[in-house]
């Protein structure tokens, strides 16, 4: 994690509109491309359509959008680039969304209608419909972790798992809208990602994070490089990492007895990113069931799949791990000092945490990044030709829905 002005343990100031109700959350990548960008980018099928149209005579359609799983409706992307597209091409398009940013939408359910000229639209599905489901199926995800550990901080860190900055940018935006719906049911939620150009979706200005693995080899030792950071950054809440030599506890210590005033202030936290090849120092299975027996009782006596017991007392950033971190910290005197954990934080791996009562303050993730990228797919189909109803058989329910209640128009 790197940021020149913030840390993954408080919030960021407050900057730009972008995400944000009432504002545009387009980003300039999304700005729409010329129409021969455009022709190349959709499917032939789709542009064969559009001459086909042109040739015999326009008409009025309307698109139903939806998705086969549920998710977290986070339309904003694809209803902003849709009305650009129509700005540009002079053409009269409704989208007319059906569940509201943020709300639940069941599997199926039609999330939005669009309509307007078929000539103007035929070109535009292959675009539309992958700025929208990816975008849901991250929203759902991030809601749910957040909802799973309501009192703990999350930080975006989905940028290095991303195909290129498109990708980034939608995964961000989604995470932004799961959290901002769980927020509103009482979580903390995401607090900020891990760069600049996603910032604002999170209100911030700037990405969060002070230090990766790099940084540590490059100084030689885990204190060092907390020296050198708080060199050039003094005035910068100090997140350590301490794994890399594998000395979590020893180097966690170390760090604190040498900035106590940060440690007591609460500006002082420890990273845990160890990796799923060995176990916290001093931990081993014994140990790690120990740990979480002097805990929280009972925990691993509940059946547990393989998975869950991993995330529980594996290796890696187990529960175990997470709660041996505190227990050292506190017996040294440091108790305001927070732990702040990564690596495969999945909404499974959220909810075992919770189970596990795990003291985390917070968590960066990029797992809310869409497991299986099959679920992700949205489908646009015409449900009405000049007002006509007419759907292709086994579609009918995309008939049954009323309009909606958040409509966008550009004439």
């Amino acid at each position: 994690m790197s940021s020149p002005d913030h840390d993954a343990s408080s919030p960021g100031e407050g900057h730009g509109d972008g995400g944000l109700p009432g504002g545009t959350c387009a980003s300039p990548l999304y700005g729409v491309p010329d129409g021969a960008a455009i022709t190349a980018r959709t499917d032939a099928y789709f542009n064969r359509t559009r001459e086909i149209v042109s040739h015999f005579g326009d008409c009025t359609v309307t698109y139903a959008l939806f998705l086969r799983r549920p998710v977290v409706s986070a339309p904003r992307l694809m209803t902003d680039w849709l009305m650009q597209a129509a700005r540009a091409r002079g053409s009269a398009v409704t989208c007319d969304v059906i569940f509201p940013e943020g709300t639940w939408v069941g599997a199926g359910e039609p999330l939005a209608y669009v309509t307007g000229s078929f000539a103007h639209l035929a070109d535009l599905e292959t675009l539309l419909l992958q700025q929208l489901g990816p975008v849901c199926v991250a929203a759902h995800n991030a809601y749910q972790m957040a909802l799973a550990l309501p009192n703990v901080r999350f930080m975006a860190m989905e940028a290095r798992h991303c195909a290129g900055y498109e990708m980034q940018v939608q995964m961000a935006y989604g995470a932004s809208v799961g959290s901002r719906a769980a927020q509103a049911e009482g979580a903390l939620g995401f607090i900020g990602g891990a760069n600049d150009a996603t910032a604002p979706y999170f209100d911030t200005a700037f990405g969060l994070g002070t230090m990766p693995h790099a940084l540590i080899g490059y100084a030689g030792s885990t204190l060092r490089a907390a020296e050198m950071f708080h060199t050039v950054y003094p005035d910068s809440d100090l997140v350590v990492l301490v794994d890399y030599f594998g000395r979590e506890l020893t180097d966690a210590l170390e760090v604190c007895r040498r900035f106590p005033d940060l440690a007591a202030a609460g500006r002082l936290s420890v990273r845990l990113d160890t990796h799923g090849g060995r176990f916290l120092e001093g931990l081993d299975p014994q140990g790690s069931y120990a740990a979480l027996e002097r805990n929280t009782p009972g925990t691993i006596r509940r059946y547990r799949s393989d998975k869950e017991l991993r995330y529980l007392v594996g290796t890696g950033v187990s529960a175990a791990a997470i709660w041996r971190m505190r227990e050292v910290l506190d017996a040294a005197g440091f108790p305001h000092v927070r732990i702040v954990a990564s690596s495969g934080f999945s909404v499974e791996k959220c909810l075992s945490m919770a189970d596990a009562h795990a003291p985390v303050d917070v968590i960066g993730t990029g797992s809310f990044i869409p497991d299986r990228w099959s679920e992700t797919y949205a489908t646009a189909d015409i449900v009405a030709y000049d007002g006509e109803p007419r759907v292709k058989v086994g579609r009918e329910f995309l008939l049954r829905h009323a309009r909606g209640r958040d409509t966008v128009r550009h004439s």
